[in-house]
């Protein structure tokens, strides 16, 4: 069997309280203003890496941050890691720009998150 690519974690995503009170301590921690500011999602891109702050009880329904591994081929990843034993969360859905996401649970209940760049 010929695993599909990965690209690597470069996309973390942070449930918040406050989205303007996170946004100032990212800004601070990261160094850079964010790029997509908004008030459902502010997004910061530094050294290669995007870190996303959702507001609690946003549609993603995170409670813990969740990190997303890029990869070249969203359903054939989601094939292997739940033939793996991983329960498919979210299935993959288009979210905007030709990005695609999708996340499974590990065995320890452990969210993992999938990104492929279509476009």
């Amino acid at each position: 069997m010929r695993a599909s690519s990965v690209q690597g974690i470069k996309t973390v995503l942070h449930p918040v309280s406050d989205v303007e009170k996170a946004k100032a301590v990212y800004t601070a921690l990261l160094g850079v203003a964010p790029q997509t500011d908004s008030s459902y999602y502010v997004g910061f891109d530094v050294a290669g890496q995007h870190v996303g702050l959702l507001p609690v009880g946003s549609p993603a329904g995170l409670t813990s941050p969740v990190a997303y591994w890029h990869v070249d081929d969203i359903e054939a990843k989601l094939a292997e890691v739940t033939a793996a034993g991983a329960t498919v969360k979210d299935a993959a859905k288009e979210v905007g720009g030709g990005r695609v996401v999708a996340s499974v649970i590990d065995p320890d209940g452990n969210i993992l998150g999938l990104i492929e760049d279509k476009a």
